[in-house]
Formats: structure tokens, C-alpha cells, sequence
């Protein structure tokens, strides 16, 4: 079927995408008065934005500020500039300290975005610049059944990090009380009313509405979005970009009814989420995939580069560049049943005490409480000359009952299927354990002895867990002295395998500070931009706090759509 006439369809802004950079770029040039329309490939709306944890890392903003929480713009710029190293982007950090507050006030003011102070610290609070608390702000929680209708279009969360659907605020607070719920009565009443709201939630919508993280962030954009009248086109693809005497002036799009043309008067944006399932790209910009070695990313499968492709054809520059591609994060394969399986990303479990990580030699590597791109990174360097990039958590019996590990859930929620379905692997003995999971099984009981020595005064001498700020906000603050250390001690014993994935990539097409994709030449591309993941990271491959991919998505993003409008004005 030939494209119809591409007066058939038309606006002043075409943005491709539907994650949190694509609708802030939308609703940004929507209040200034632009004709908007979004395409999203996928069935949903929400991109890898419903699937996050719906945190923003803004320096310097109004809710810090509000808070009293001591800050200064030149602490943030020293510690950008320690963690991007020769990456840093003088340019596009400065407009993102000028623009991240701003964006903040703008959409709590004028649209149904919301949100509240995190207590997160810094990924690396005692660098030069680092913050212990401030600077990271998550989503507030949103009622979805706002969305009418739509709710059906918004994007489930990752259905790995739910417990039979019900989400979980990215607040520590919030997991805090299913820790404890079997040793606190406060805590097992907040359980038991979250449980029998959420369960009368599935009776009536099939779904939970009560939602949380980035779920509740994409919907409150989304939400935004509906009321300015901006339609988002969900199953609608971009299969290529028209472009007249050298501007980009719309795109070919495809959709249930077939292809049909889109004139974009002033912009297409490009919002594709980045490249984490693009094979060919990643098998590039992936060292541990370079090398043979299994990658699983929990994010979105429709996220496969189509943005940076588009903005290739049309000229635009794209290089692997950065230290690290992409945001690691150790994940875990799940079998779901009926021969499906999912992925679980590690962001909570390593950090808990009495859990450790080993390699295939039962070696530890690194301090299991950084950041989930730090212990990616280890893992990756770790993996270097090996046949594979693994590793695998290693507890005893009362610390999985205590904090479950991976998709194996605390108590009282039993952990036989886990064992089962082959999730889990257990030993009696250390050497059992290390025998029925490929672990060298006299190098498994040299490193927890070793281990154990000194986490029985919750010391760790050989990597340092629970030294920081961070490793300690994630820990059991319950847990004395150390809340990031216990001994492995009491069997049976439990390992459970992580292999590489990541949270999303950061190479991506060069831009401006407004977005403009950026010739090899440096020279913009007229009527081309990009936000988002398509947009190559200011972070230069670093991630030095919770939100740092969100944050200067959103921040960019309304940056893009006001430039939009200013430059229609």
C-alpha cells in the first residue's frame, strides 16, 4: 500500500516516542500553543519510563530547596565533572543545572506531574561534589483510573519487580514494611491493607490503579498529554523520515490500516527509547557481548534503535563512544510458567547483610552494595578472558527467609517453586551448594570462611560494604553494626545466577543543547531532534546517582519543546 498524500495527516511537531522525554518535549510545545502529535510503535503508551522506578536526579531543586538540604550549583558541577571525566559536556551540563529546577516547577504547575523528595544519596557521596541527600526526586503515587479509558493503553509495570501485579513505591520505606511483615505488627497491617486494596483493584479493573515509580509518572504525563487534546498514536510506527531541500519536514508512519504520510511543519522529535535491544548495535557497544556473553535488559522490547536509525539515515552523527554504553544492571532470568520467562533486575537484594556475590571460581569481586551500574561494570571486568559474564548471590537460610532474593520473595511467601523451576540452587553444605551451581566449590568455602571472619563485627576489609552513605540507605538500618553485612552462616545454603543487562543505553545521536541531531560536521540538521535515550547521555557513561537518566530526560526534553515554540513564536 502506497503513502497517502501527506496532506492527509498533519501537525507542527511530530514526536516518536511516548517515554517521559517524548511526552515532556509534547507538553512543553503544547502549552505554548504547537499542534503536537505522538506516534508510539508499541500497543502501550509509557516507553522504559513505566517500567522505571520514576526517579529524577535534579540538583538544586524546589523540593531540596523547600527541605533546607544544603546544595550549591558549583557541588553539583564538581561532581558531574568527577564522575564524566573526559566526557564532560561543559555545555549540556550547564544548561541542565540552568533548566532541571525549572522543569520541575513547570510541570507541578502546570500539569499533573507531582513529585516528592527521595532520600536517596548520591551513588558516590564521598566524591568530590557529592551529595548525601537532595538531589533525587520520584514520581508521587497516581490514582490511574484519572486515565479513563486510556488506562487500558497505559504500559503494565515490569511484571518481575510486582508481587501478583501490585507495585512497590521506589521509596526504601515502602519495602521496608514487606521486610518486616512478619516481625512487626505496624508492618503487617500496612501489608494487609495494601494487599486488600490492590486485590480489590484486580476484581474491578483487572489491573492495580493504585500506582507508584514510573508506572504513576508516565501515567500523570500521559494524563497531561490527553487534556491538552495531544492524541498519542500507540501502534503506529515511523518507518522512515521525509526530508525536503535538506530539512526534515515529517515521516513516513505505519499503522493497523497501513502506511501513511505525516507532514511535521516545524519538528520531528526522535524518542525512541535508545538501542538496548537493537543486537547489532549492542553486540558493538557491549564488551561482554562482544565477547559471546548472554545480555537480557528488562527494558521494553520495541526499544531496538529505530530512533537512532532514522536519525542516521537523515545525516545525523552517531558513535560508540562513552566508557560504558549503557546503564548496567545485574538481572536474573525467571521462569514465569507456561514457558515464559522474565527478567529481574537486582536493585534491592545485594545490598541487604548476609548476602554476597561470587564468580565461577566462587570468588567475590566487588562491594555487592554499590550501584547497580557499579557492580554491572564490575561484573563486566570481572568477565574478561572468561567464557561468560556471570555471577552468582550467595545467602543462607535465615537471610533468604529474611529479605527473599531476586524474584524468590521473603517469607511467609514459600520459595519452593523457585526451587523447583531451577530460579533457585541449594546445597546443605557450602560445597553442595557450589557443586549443584557451577561454582568451584573450594573457592566458594575460602571466600564466605574469609567472609565471615570479619562480618561477624559487620566488617568488610576486602571491598567495604556499608562505607557509605548509599551502600547504607539500601541496607537493614535495623541491622547492627553494619546494615550492609552478616555472616553466611546457617544452612541450606542458596545461590541464584545474575548475568548482564542495563536500565537503558546511553550512546546516542549528538545533539545541541536544544536537542538539534547534530551532522558529523556539528552542523544541525533542520526540522530533526532528539530526547531521551536517542539523545547521546550528558552523563559521558557515568551514573552518579539515582535518576540521572530521567532527570536530564525530562530536563532536555522541556528544553526541546520550549525551543519549538520560541522558535514558531
Amino acid at each position: 500500500m502506497a503513502p497517502q498524500a501527506a496532506s492527509d495527516l498533519a501537525c507542527d511537531v511530530l514526536v516518536v516516542g511516548s517515554g517521559a522525554g517524548g511526552l515532556s518535549a509534547a507538553i512543553t510545545a503544547r502549552k505554548r500553543g504547537l499542534d503536537v502529535l505522538v506516534i508510539e510503535k508499541e500497543p502501550f503508551f509509557g516507553g522504559t519510563t513505566a517500567f522505571s522506578g520514576g526517579v529524577l536526579w535534579v540538583p538544586g531543586n524546589p523540593h531540596a530547596v523547600r527541605a533546607g538540604l544544603p546544595d550549591t550549583r558549583e557541588a553539583a558541577r564538581t561532581y558531574l565533572r568527577h564522575e564524566a571525566g573526559n566526557a564532560y559536556d561543559e555545555a549540556a551540563v550547564e544548561a541542565f543545572l540552568d533548566e532541571g529546577p525549572r522543569m520541575i516547577e513547570f510541570f507541578e504547575r502546570e500539569t499533573e506531574v507531582k513529585f516528592v523528595l527521595s532520600g536517596y544519596p548520591d551513588y558516590h557521596p564521598d566524591a568530590p561534589g557529592g551529595a548525601k541527600a537532595g538531589r533525587s526526586v520520584t514520581a508521587a503515587p497516581f490514582d490511574a483510573r484519572k486515565l479513563g479509558r486510556e488506562i487500558a493503553r497505559l504500559r503494565p509495570p515490569l511484571e518481575t519487580i510486582t508481587f501478583i501485579g501490585m507495585m512497590f513505591n521506589s521509596s526504601n520505606e515502602d519495602l521496608k514494611h514487606f521486610f518486616r511483615a512478619t516481625r512487626s505488627l505496624t508492618s503487617a497491617a500496612y501489608v494487609a491493607r495494601r494487599l486488600a486494596r490492590h486485590l480489590k483493584d484486580l476484581a474491578i479493573h483487572r489491573r492495580g490503579v493504585q500506582i507508584t515509580s514510573g508506572n504513576a509518572l508516565a501515567a500523570r504525563l500521559a494524563k497531561t498529554a490527553f487534556d491538552l487534546g495531544i492524541p498519542i498514536r500507540t501502534g503506529t510506527a515511523a518507518e522512515s523520515l521525509s526530508i525536503a531541500d535538506g530539512r526534515v519536514t515529517g515521516a513516513v508512519m505505519r499503522d493497523a490500516d497501513g502506511k501513511r504520510c505525516i507532514t511535521a511543519r516545524r519538528a520531528v522529535v526522535l524518542a525512541c527509547g535508545g538501542f538496548p535491544h537493537d543486537k547489532e548495535r549492542i553486540a558493538k557497544a557491549y564488551p561482554h557481548v562482544a565477547r559471546g556473553a548472554e545480555h537480557l535488559s528488562p527494558t521494553p522490547a520495541g526499544n531496538t534503535g529505530d530512533g537512532i536509525r532514522l536519525g542516521e539515515a537523515a545525516g545525523g552523527a552517531f558513535e560508540i563512544r562513552m566508557a560504558n554504553a549503557a546503564a548496567w544492571m545485574p538481572v536474573s532470568r525467571v521462569p514465569l510458567g507456561g514457558g515464559r520467562t522474565g527478567v529481574f533486575p537486582h536493585l534491592v537484594d545485594r545490598y541487604k547483610p548476609g548476602i554476597v556475590a561470587v564468580n565461577r571460581h566462587g570468588r567475590r569481586f566487588t562491594n555487592e552494595a554499590n550501584s547497580y551500574h557499579d557492580t554491572g561494570a564490575a561484573m563486566i571486568r570481572d568477565g574478561e578472558g572468561a567464557g561468560e559474564t556471570a555471577a552468582w548471590l550467595i545467602c543462607d537460610h535465615p537471610t533468604i527467609r529474611k529479605y527473599g532474593l531476586g524474584y524468590a520473595k521473603p517469607a511467609p511467601v514459600p520459595i519452593g517453586l523457585s526451587l523447583r523451576n531451577g530460579y533457585l540452587v541449594t546445597g546443605r553444605t557450602l560445597p553442595d551448594l557450589a557443586r549443584a551451581a557451577g561454582i568451584d566449590p573450594d573457592g566458594l568455602v575460602a571466600t564466605v570462611d574469609l567472609y565471615n571472619r570479619d562480618a561477624v563485627r559487620g566488617e568488610d576489609p576486602a571491598f567495604g560494604r556499608g562505607s557509605t552513605a548509599f551502600n547504607r540507605f539500601l541496607g537493614d538500618a535495623e541491622h547492627r553494626p553494619n546494615p550492609n553485612v552478616a555472616p553466611v552462616a546457617k544452612g541450606p545454603f542458596y545461590a541464584l545466577k545474575l548475568v548482564m543487562g542495563d536500565l537503558g543505553t546511553f550512546d546516542g545521536l549528538r545533539t545541541d543543547t536544544v536537542g538539534r541531531v547534530l551532522r558529523p560536521d556539528a552542523h544541525p540538521i533542520p526540522g530533526l531532534y532528539a530526547v531521551g535515550n536517542d539523545r547521546a547521555s550528558i552523563m559521558g557513561g557515568a551514573y552518579p546517582g539515582a535518576g540521572i537518566t530521567l532527570g536530564p530526560i525530562m530536563t532536555f526534553g522541556f528544553i526541546t519543546g520550549r525551543h519549538l515554540a520560541d522558535e514558531a513564536a
